[in-house]
Formats: C-alpha cells, sequence, structure tokens
C-alpha cells in the first residue's frame, strides 16, 4: 500500500502464516549452519590426522548421513509431539464447547475484552465469531492455535534432513576436491565465508544485529575447526 502521508513507506507484513514461513526459513538456516559446522569440524579432523581422500570422503559421507538423520528424527519427534498437544487442546475445546457453550462464550467474551475491546464490544464480537465457528474462535483466541495449519512433522523432518545436507556438502566438497596442498585453506576459508552469510542471514531473519552475529558464528566455527584438526593431528602423530 502506498504512503501518501510523506513518512516512510510502512513495510510490516501482514497475514497468519507469515510468522510460520519465518520460523521455517530461520530454522533452515540455522540448519544448514548445523551442517556446515559439524561437518567441517570432523574433516578437518580427520585431514589432520591423514591426507587420504578416502579416508576423508568416508569420513565426510558418514557425518553428512549421520548429521542429517539425527537431525531429521529429532525434529520429527519433537513436531510430532507439539502436534499431538495441539491434537488434544483441540478435542478438550470441542468437548467443552458440546458440553458448556454459555460458559466457554463467557471465556471468549472475557479473553476479547483482556486484549483492549470494550465489554460490549467484547460480547458482540464472541457472539459473532462462535456463530461463526465457534471451535475455530476459541483454537486461535485462547490457544493460539489455528486448526488448519497444524504443524506437520513429515515437513518438518524433510526440511531439516534438506537444510543439515546442503550445509555438509560444502566442507564435505571443498575438502575432496582440491589437491592435497590446497585442501585444508579452501576448506577454511569457504566454511568461514559460509558461516559469515549464515549468520548475517539468521540475524537479518530475526532482527538482530549483524555484527555479532556474524562474529559468533565465524568464531564457533574456527574454534570448532581449529580444536579437531589438533585432535586429529596428535592422534596422526601418534599413530592412531
Amino acid at each position: 500500500m502506498t504512503d501518501t502521508t510523506g513518512g516512510p513507506p510502512h513495510e510490516e507484513a501482514h497475514g497468519g502464516g507469515l510468522g510460520t514461513r519465518l520460523n521455517w526459513l530461520r530454522a533452515a538456516v540455522l540448519g544448514a549452519n548445523d551442517g556446515v559446522v559439524s561437518t567441517a569440524g570432523l574433516v578437518v579432523g580427520v585431514a589432520g590426522a591423514t591426507g587420504s581422500r578416502g579416508a576423508l570422503l568416508t569420513a565426510g559421507l558418514s557425518g553428512l548421513l549421520a548429521g542429517s538423520m539425527s537431525m531429521a528424527a529429532g525434529e520429527y519427534v519433537s513436531v510430532s509431539t507439539q502436534r499431538d498437544s495441539e491434537k488434544a487442546a483441540l478435542a478438550v475445546e470441542k468437548r467443552e464447547l458440546k458440553e458448556q457453550p454459555a460458559a466457554e462464550l463467557e471465556e471468549l467474551t472475557q479473553l476479547l475484552a483482556d486484549r483492549g475491546l470494550s465489554p460490549d464490544v467484547a460480547r458482540e464480537a464472541a457472539v459473532q465469531l462462535t456463530e461463526r465457528d465457534a471451535l475455530r474462535a476459541h483454537a486461535r483466541v485462547e490457544l493460539g492455535i489455528d486448526p488448519d495449519q497444524l504443524t506437520n512433522p513429515w515437513h518438518a523432518a524433510g526440511a531439516s534432513f534438506l537444510a543439515f545436507t546442503v550445509g555438509a556438502l560444502l566442507p564435505l566438497l571443498a575438502i575432496v576436491l582440491p589437491s592435497s596442498s590446497l585442501r585444508l585453506p579452501v576448506t577454511v576459508v569457504s566454511v568461514l565465508a559460509a558461516l559469515a552469510f549464515t549468520g548475517w542471514w539468521s540475524a537479518r531473519l530475526g532482527g538482530a544485529g549483524v555484527g555479532p552475529a556474524v562474529l559468533r558464528n565465524v568464531g564457533g566455527g574456527a574454534l570448532a575447526m581449529a580444536v579437531t584438526y589438533a585432535a586429529g593431528t596428535l592422534l596422526g602423530a601418534a599413530g592412531v
């Protein structure tokens, strides 16, 4: 909508699905970030112990598959639990609406009044919402649940699997494709650049300061690679 008041344009987005979309996007960025850090730490650690391309590829692929499956399984369990809780809450609300509709109407009226509506307006709004769809009204106002957009555990698992895999592919390819003399520097530079990008993106999505987010992300990744490389080098020197 064009601003005709002479002030800055109004850029606030509206719509019930916006928050959900942003949460999904933020989760995807963080999942990719996890894939970058964990796989980079793994392959750099192995690189400290051996220069074998086969060993690096095996370790990297194993880490990618283990990490992506773990992320997917964890997300599936978590979101399934959330979905079960949402469905249980809706079932309770449906039963209460059937058994005590008058009390539920009063409850909805009070909830709307607590949000700033006058008692008369809150009552009229509650009556209209109840007549239109009582369960949906209570789900949204009382429970904060949209019955049409319940969380899907399979979608969440698939998104986590894909995000982690995309992130993990970067350090894996960076460590196995270059020549042996360039593997480590190419991997370190690629990983730190990717972490700077994901830090920037996650900060923008969350409305936080970009500088601190990028520094935390890059610093954490650099520390992880330094520790695993040192450990790998010590183990390799010890002949383990």
